[in-house]
């Protein structure tokens, strides 16, 4: 029987991309994206890339201020790994052809929040993870065992059930036909990014919808520290604009958030004031709004010289610009938006999930790496190492059978909408929460039917992801009763010794707790 690929690798993220080039020696790859491949929240990430690489920094000190800014949840091996390999993952992409900006000769560093020295790598100001997925793309297509495949999202993984079930590669739905159509792999890699999208507020890109955590949830996979969201403080909040996200490199380069009095607040929030955590950013950011009654607080840059901002920030620049403001002349109205997953699939240092064969690398994983709050531009240098990594894991299945008999599992529709579920989860599951309103959540997804789905249509297959993720946030946040990182209780406002561990969920719990 002919298969479609050795290895399957869902997603043309940093991640997905970085672990096909690893593949590509080892037999055939074939990247599925469910939008065109240049549609990931690699392209939106802004800030930059973190790596200590610069004269006064130390790998010692990238682990300290990443466990520092974990609270407590950090896996220490996963954060020594991570920072370890950075700087040769980093010479990777530069041999490939990354342009990182530089003064002189030199690689230019800028500070970010939590960070103790200038360690943050940029490429055309603002446009980091562009440059890095250009590079990486480049890079794959140049391979010829390495083929992509827009446009089809997939639906979930196929199990292969004798003799110990294992994942055998998915199924994909092909928009263009509206069919689904069987992918047989030896391997398969989640790279699907993340989950913002299941939020009414996100900065993440439309296809950000859990599709990676929802597959591994249904095929059996367990998730880790799924109630950990990281809500960026500063989306550009201005209406009929898109929640665009105005880098944490701002405040790094000097800009100051104020009240709608114009008072500079984050001092009496944090020592570190405008670059503190972005967890208590985002928390002083909703404080400042209800004490003040203000729909959003301001991000004021014009301190700097124009051509300064024009230089270092002009995608930024421009994009605000498009909606009427200069942010050299005028302070920008912001409001926190989800942002980013610390929690996801869980997986191993080489991306192992819990299910034979299943793979996940990037925001979709949970190595433990991020704790309770990822450090700013941390996640392209996971997606970086990670991805090599799991690459590398993958090829060892090189030479496994070909599935020939796979379990297709029934695709089913939940009757809700998605604007229903994106306010309930912001309303309930956001920047601040209770047990009231996660009970209140819980109670409202498990009360919605579900029909089989005639004819599949890609909005169902996310509404039906998103619904999924959406009860997986709320049940682990209404277990985890302390406030720790990025996930915060007004009934629980401590840290709680008991609770220093990971939360960790699979169909299988599920399913006995509701017997």
């Amino acid at each position: 029987m002919a298969m479609d690929c050795d290895f399957l690798v869902i997603g043309a993220g940093v991640a997905g991309l970085r672990a096909a080039i690893e593949l590509a020696r080892s037999g055939t790859v074939l990247v599925v994206a469910k939008d065109s491949l240049r549609e990931s929240s690699s392209e939106y990430a802004q800030g930059g890339i973190a790596v200590a690489l610069s004269d006064d920094d130390e790998v010692a000190l990238h682990e300290q201020d990443t466990l520092y800014a974990g609270d407590g949840l950090c896996d220490q091996h996963a954060v020594h790994t991570l920072v370890e390999e950075g700087p040769a993952a980093i010479q990777d992409l530069i041999e490939w052809g990354a342009e990182f900006d530089r003064e002189g000769q030199k690689l230019a560093f800028t500070r970010e929040g939590a960070h103790s020295r200038n360690r943050i790598l940029h490429a055309h100001g603002d446009s980091t993870g562009r440059e890095i997925a250009r590079t990486l793309y480049r890079k794959a297509a140049s391979l010829p065992n390495v083929r992509f495949e827009s446009y089809s999202a997939v639906t979930d993984v196929l199990i292969d059930e004798s003799p110990v079930p294992r994942v055998a590669g998915a199924i994909a739905f092909e928009e263009k036909t509206g069919v689904l159509r069987d992918i047989r792999a030896r391997a398969v890699l989640l790279a699907t990014g993340g989950l913002g999208r299941v939020f009414k507020e996100t900065t993440n890109p439309d296809v950000a919808t859990g599709d990676g955590v929802a597959m591994a949830w249904r095929a059996g996979a367990e998730i880790d520290n799924i109630e950990f969201v990281q809500f960026h403080p500063t989306a550009l909040h201005i209406e009929g604009a898109p929640r665009f996200l105005l880098s944490e490199a701002l405040r790094g380069e000097g800009a100051i958030l104020r009240n709608k009095d114009g008072e500079a607040f984050m001092k009496r929030y944090h020592e570190l004031g405008d670059l503190a955590p972005r967890d208590v950013v985002s928390r002083a950011i909703v404080s400042e709004m209800r004490r003040t009654g203000s729909p959003h607080v301001w991000l004021d840059l014009t301190s700097r010289d124009a051509d300064f901002i024009r230089h270092r920030f002009p995608r930024i620049y421009e994009t605000c610009l498009a909606y009427g403001l200069d942010i050299a002349r005028d302070p920008a109205p912001v409001h926190p938006a989800a942002h980013y997953a610390m929690g996801g699939v869980k997986s191993d240092l080489e991306g192992r999930s819990t299910v034979p064969s299943l793979y996940a690398a990037g925001e979709v994983a949970c190595t433990g790496v991020h704790g309770a709050n990822r450090l700013a531009s941390n996640s392209l240098l996971e997606a970086v190492v990670f991805g090599l990594r799991a690459g590398r894991a993958m090829a060892t299945h090189a030479h496994d059978k070909v599935a020939m008999k796979v379990l297709r599992p029934p695709t089913l529709a939940p009757q809700t909408t998605e604007r229903e579920i994106r306010e309930l989860t912001w309303e309930c599951c956001g920047i601040v929460r209770d047990r009231a309103g996660l009970e209140s959540a819980i109670h409202t997804l498990d009360a919605v039917k579900w029909t089989p789905a005639e004819s599949p249509t890609l909005a169902a297959i996310e509404l039906r992801n998103i619904h999924q993720v959406a009860g997986l946030i709320a049940s682990c946040a209404l277990w985890r009763e302390e406030s720790r990182g990025a996930h915060y209780r007004t009934d629980f406002p401590e840290k709680r010794p008991e609770f220093l561990q990971p939360s960790r969920v699979s169909m299988l719990v599920e399913a006995t707790r509701h017997a």
